[in-house]
């Protein structure tokens, strides 16, 4: 059984998607994971491909040289003021560049709202052939897997997904058993990292680890491979894995090699043994 793997944007957050995919290739990925949605997060750069025609075209370039393909395209974030309309010509990009699916995050407590605006970004994302995959997030709205199940449950849209983050699925305590019984349809791909046994007791410290710290695979203490054998089919692994000072130190290229080096020993030894 050969798993497939994907290189996630925040990994090497610090490349443009056409540089992101050259990197992609040269160490043996068989995806990318883009972040063509622009957030306006401080010191995140700006990848809109939907307003950058030249970097639009750049990525084309790269993905046709290469021969790697585009599997998801994020973050379309569910927001108390923001209309998901917004993000059709991110949708549309996803299409034109081969993505299969689009991650969201929802960040409102206003269950019936959010509730509502899923349902609409999967019927918006239906006729581009993408699904629409929700990560629930640590110190977001919609934080466990509990709610995620309750988002999806209440949309008749047949391209809903549930994406799990193993970062995420520790740190917000979820039961390996909650995964039991869920539909295989649901799950398309999974974000794959490790991270130390302690986890944070603060809103900073959770997203420090998030985007600041994360761990090889195998290298810290979740029960990755649990959780993996519990998702009841195998998806596509995208490595989400930004370590500051790792890059720092290793620079871009070798820093995404042994994210990927690392996942694939640690599953031919502890998932596909």
């Amino acid at each position: 059984m050969k798993a497939e793997f994907s290189l996630a944007h925040l990994t090497v957050l610090g490349c443009a998607p056409p540089e992101m995919v050259y990197i992609a290739s040269v160490c043996g990925y068989d995806y990318v994971s883009i972040r063509p949605i622009y957030m306006g997060l401080a010191g995140e750069p700006n990848y809109d491909l939907a307003n950058k025609k030249d970097m639009l075209s750049q990525t084309k370039n790269a993905l046709s040289q290469t021969g790697l393909r585009v599997h998801d395209i994020e973050l379309a974030r569910i927001l108390d003021d923001f209309d998901v309309k917004d993000y059709l010509p991110a949708m549309e990009v996803g299409a034109e560049l081969g993505a299969k699916s689009l991650l969201t995050s929802i960040w409102t407590d206003d269950k019936s709202l959010y509730t509502e605006k899923f349902h609409e970004l999967c019927e918006l994302a239906k006729p581009f052939g993408l699904n629409v995959d929700l990560e629930f997030v640590t110190w977001a709205g919609v934080k466990d897997l509990k709610q995620t199940v309750e988002v999806l449950e209440a949309t008749t849209e047949t391209n809903k997904g549930i994406m799990i983050d193993t970062l995420h699925f520790n740190r917000s305590r979820v039961q390996l058993d909650e995964l039991d019984g869920l539909p295989p349809e649901w799950f398309n791909f999974a974000h794959i990292c490790d991270a130390g046994a302690e986890i944070p007791t603060t809103k900073e410290g959770l997203v420090f680890t998030g985007r600041d710290e994360r761990y090889y695979v195998g290298e810290g203490a979740i029960n990755i491979d649990e959780i993996i054998k519990r998702i009841p089919r195998q998806v596509v692994y995208s490595i989400e894995l930004p370590h500051i000072e790792r890059v720092k130190e290793l620079g871009y290229t070798e820093h995404a090699r042994r994210c990927l080096e690392t996942a694939k020993e640690y599953f031919n030894k502890k998932v596909f043994k």
